[in-house]
């Protein structure tokens, strides 16, 4: 037999050989072809008190946004960089207190020498009053001298509550932060002169946010303290706890307020969100977890594990979310197994195994 010979029977073989691998792959259950039993996690679908909502335009906010203010006059020396992290008590912004010190300083004497003429005059009052025993001195005298003592001890309380003025103005040229938080804003800078309540900067709490949103007053019956409702900024979703409803409407816009807290996320102070609102009353759907949703070219579906543990596909329709679950409507009923991990390249008849929740 030729070469040429050789390497076509050879061809032909192989031929051979990849038809029948072909021909019994075909025949394959589907577990082979996939390469066994798919690893994945089940929740139940169950059936929950849902309400229909509404999305309503919300932004984050600090509870604790300040602008603060210069307590005492005089010129700027120091102003926090924006951006400066500080805590509770430290000091922001401090004003000049040169004046200040040379005023206390004066102060100090004066309470010092009105503390040494009231301890004169009350031993004046002590020795008239022995010599008046003896008829050794007028009374008028020693009536003169327990005035001098009372005006005396008056000026002492002058000058003491005058040092403890100045003292406290002294404390107030460091403008302290009044809650932890970052520098967002200079209002003015070094050098510059302060008046008496002019503001001077900006200080933000970026850990103690909330969501303000407004509503429809139609809605107002079904939003409650407590209840947790949906967030979503742009893809990112989120959940928020109603704090406070404000039971006033605008006459203009007959809207209500409420205010959210923020679960489980963080975000930029100003950010805009959506926030859904119920509509109405709740009513009984049955819910999987948003988890079990499989969006594919086909449309939407939920994986349903039978007893033999093989995957089936079932087309769904969406309904309302609330949370982490979200009503479907197909041939799902309450109590099935729903894959919510490994879903994504489930194949209908496939095998599973089931992990630990």
């Amino acid at each position: 037999m030729s070469m040429r010979e050789m390497k076509k029977t050879l061809r032909t073989r192989l031929a051979a050989v990849a038809l029948a691998l072909a021909t019994l792959a075909g025949l394959a259950p589907v577990d082979a072809q996939m390469g066994g039993p798919a690893l994945v996690k089940v929740a139940v679908a169950s059936v929950k008190d849902i309400a229909p909502v509404t999305m309503v335009p919300g932004t984050v906010v600090s509870r604790h946004d300040a602008r603060l203010s210069a307590e005492v006059e005089g010129r700027l020396i120091m102003v926090a960089e924006v951006g400066t992290v500080v805590v509770t008590g430290d000091p922001v912004a401090t004003v000049e207190d040169i004046a200040l010190r040379l005023l206390n300083a004066e102060l100090k004497a004066q309470v010092t020498r009105s503390e040494a003429n009231l301890r004169f005059l009350e031993n004046e009052e002590q020795r008239y009053a022995r010599l008046a025993e003896s008829n050794l001195t007028a009374v008028t005298q020693l009536d003169q001298t327990r005035s001098d003592r009372d005006v005396a001890r008056g000026d002492l309380e002058v000058a003491q509550a005058r040092l403890q003025q100045n003292e406290h103005q002294l404390a107030r040229t460091a403008i302290r932060a009044p809650f932890d938080g970052v520098v967002v804003e200079r209002l003015m800078m070094p050098g510059e002169r302060v008046m008496d309540g002019a503001t001077v900067i900006r200080l933000v709490d970026q850990q103690s946010l909330e969501v303000i949103a407004r509503a429809p007053l139609d809605y107002f019956p079904f939003v409650q303290q407590g209840l947790l409702l949906d967030l979503r900024a742009g893809e990112q979703p989120a959940l928020g706890r109603v704090r406070t409803v404000v039971a006033v409407g605008d006459e203009n816009t007959h809207q209500f307020e409420l205010r959210l807290d923020i679960e489980g996320q963080t975000f930029p102070v100003g950010q805009t969100v959506r926030v859904s609102i119920p509509t109405s009353g709740s009513r009984q759907v049955l819910t999987v977890p948003r988890d079990a949703l499989v969006l594919r070219p086909e449309g939407q579906s939920v994986f349903v594990v039978d007893g033999n543990n093989q995957a089936r596909q079932v087309s769904v329709t969406v309904g309302v979310g609330q949370g982490e679950d979200i009503e479907i409507l197909g041939e799902v009923a309450p109590g099935d197994r729903v894959v919510i991990r490994g879903n994504e390249r489930l194949q209908p008849g496939q095998a599973v195994d089931i992990m630990d929740s």
